[in-house]
């Protein structure tokens, strides 16, 4: 069994020196100030690409959790798989990742807990190259510090087999759910803001009936949903745009957006 996951995409989806990240990482923050809000996110969907494209909108739900250091012990990170197939959520056999900005310890009782599951498998394999998990964890690491990662690399699955995980593992304040996804992919400027409104319409909504052609992690996404549902859990959009926002050429676009959810009494 291996003990650690390397990075995979550092120097790639984002800078491999640690200085130069959190640097980057910390002036994204800054610009997506998240203002006076005093409502506290219990789940997040943030975006996935390479920060030059989708960091300054995963900034924007990452700055909503600068009160939280120190009161999250534990993130739920679920996110698609891009590369290995996978029947059901994966875990990985590792018991720690490892970023340029250091070390994230695995909850491994909740992973041993978690393996019981029929929907839930372990694959190191899954995440070795998986981007969509690994890209969150310096921004997590920058706004909450010392923290246990629960990472669950989503493939072939139903809305009720993501939801039944959430389940699970949703815990109370100590613990936050992060979702991966991005929305519509290479499309012109134009149709991708009309066709991710109407998709974001649907998230805010609760309707757990998106497709991969309107988010690549259509699946957590889904399972987010019908657990939100289920539970009244109230929705916000935190912002909307796409790569032609943020790196300039609007020919060939991929949406982002970043979405919080709030229980009631939180």
């Amino acid at each position: 069994m291996s003990t650690n996951r390397p990075p995979a995409v550092a120097g790639m989806f984002y800078p491999a020196n640690p200085a130069e990240l959190s640097a980057g990482i910390c002036a994204l923050l800054a610009d997506a100030d998240a203002g006076a809000s005093t409502r506290l996110p219990k789940a997040l969907i943030v975006p996935h690409a390479g920060y030059v494209y989708s960091g300054p909108v995963a900034a924007k739900a990452y700055a909503r959790l600068a009160p939280l250091a120190g009161r999250i012990k534990r993130v739920v990170l679920l996110g698609p798989v891009h590369h290995v197939p996978v029947r059901g959520l994966a875990l990985p056999q590792a018991v720690a990742f490892t970023t340029p900005l250091g070390e994230i310890p695995l909850d491994t009782a909740a992973m041993a807990e978690l393996a019981g599951l029929p929907q839930v498998s372990r694959s190191d394999a899954a995440h070795a190259p998986e981007h969509s998990l690994e890209v969150h964890l310096p921004f997590l690491q920058t706004v909450l510090g010392s923290f246990r990662l629960l990472p669950l690399a989503v493939g072939n699955a139903t809305a009720e087999e993501v939801a039944g995980v959430l389940e699970r593992v949703w815990g109370g304040e100590e613990t936050l759910i992060v979702i991966s996804s991005d929305l519509s992919h290479f499309l012109s400027y134009d149709v991708a803001r009309r066709v991710d409104r109407q998709t974001v319409e649907h998230i805010l909504a609760l309707q757990p009936d998106l497709d991969h052609e309107q988010a690549c992690g259509a699946t957590p996404v889904n399972g987010l949903l019908a657990f939100a549902g289920r539970h009244a859990l109230q929705s916000e959009l935190l912002d909307l745009r796409n790569s032609g926002d943020t790196a300039g050429d609007k020919a060939r676009v991929v949406g982002y957006a970043a979405i919080a959810f709030y229980e009631s009494a939180r």
